[in-house]
């Protein structure tokens, strides 16, 4: 049985998500989205599908190396159906336990680490991937030609580095233990937003969009930030809010611009139920040493 704050979080934000996705989608033509999604080309989106799902396999080894880091020596088999099962609970068990409570769980139950370095861990694996979010955001900016942002193409430019720099900084002031992979997990990471963002070019191609693509992947960037605030269950509603007021901020569509996130979301269900297996069967964590 939930605890009551517990339960009143999960109402809290299955509520904003509803009123989000209500909003949102009272704004926009729905029958237009659905034409739009049926229109789309199979063979790109069974791309965009293979991409995600190696992006968070390339992830997975990024949460691997800072476990490595505390001493907790998973197999990287073991560690990807502890990812997996970890998606599925973010995405499909917004009364329970969170994916990234549960791994932590998992870890702690199995190894002798102390809590606080565990939690620790699980934090900066987001802020890594949050870091390169942010870089490939600034990169993007800086390239759009749109007179409205013109002014800040510079401090698009000079937040590139100045936010690696400040991330160093964090990792050698807080996460001094997980300091020596500092540069490959960043590589992880950029290799994780670069795979994403590939398979969102792919999801555009699959509906037939080929002006703006830019301005569209930079509204992805940022919906993929706002998701991980802890307001909604999963993102839902949020991401599509973004989707829809980046569209509007940007003059492009916002009807295919909403039906990109929704097509990425189905995409992330999609790969999230994956982990449904592991939540029925036993997970048994191995290590590569005794």
């Amino acid at each position: 049985m939930a605890r009551p704050n517990k339960a009143i979080a999960t109402a809290i934000k299955l509520l904003v998500s509803g009123v989000l996705i209500y909003f949102i989608f009272s704004k926009i033509d729905v029958r237009e989205i659905g034409n739009t999604l049926r229109s789309s080309n199979p063979y790109y989106l069974v791309l965009a599908l293979a991409l995600f799902l190696f992006s968070k396999v390339i992830a997975s080894f990024r949460l691997n190396l800072y476990f490595h880091q505390l001493e907790v020596f998973l197999t990287q088999k073991s560690n990807l159906k502890l990812y997996a099962l970890g998606m599925f609970y973010n995405l499909f068990l917004p009364g329970g336990i969170g994916g990234d409570a549960y791994k932590g769980y998992a870890i702690k139950k199995k190894f002798d680490v102390p809590t606080k370095k565990v939690v620790s861990i699980l934090v900066l694996d987001r802020l890594s991937g949050l870091l390169l979010l942010f870089v490939y955001a600034c990169g993007l900016l800086a390239y759009l030609e749109i007179e409205s942002i013109a002014p800040l193409k510079t401090l698009f430019i000079l937040a590139v580095p100045l936010s690696v720099g400040v991330f160093y900084l964090l990792n050698r002031q807080f996460f001094r233990y997980a300091l020596p992979v500092f540069w490959k997990s960043v590589s992880y990471s950029a290799m994780v937003q670069l795979t994403q963002l590939v398979a969102v070019w792919f999801i555009m191609k699959s509906l037939g969009i080929a002006l703006h693509q830019v301005a569209y992947l930079v509204i992805f960037l940022i919906s993929s930030i706002v998701s991980v605030i802890p307001l909604t269950i999963g993102g839902i509603g949020s991401r599509e809010a973004t989707f829809f007021y980046g569209a509007s901020f940007l003059g492009l569509n916002e009807n295919i611009s909403v039906g990109i996130s929704v097509i990425f979301f189905l995409i992330t269900a999609l790969v999230s139920l994956l982990g449904v297996w592991y939540h029925f069967k036993k997970l048994d964590l191995k290590t590569t040493r005794p």
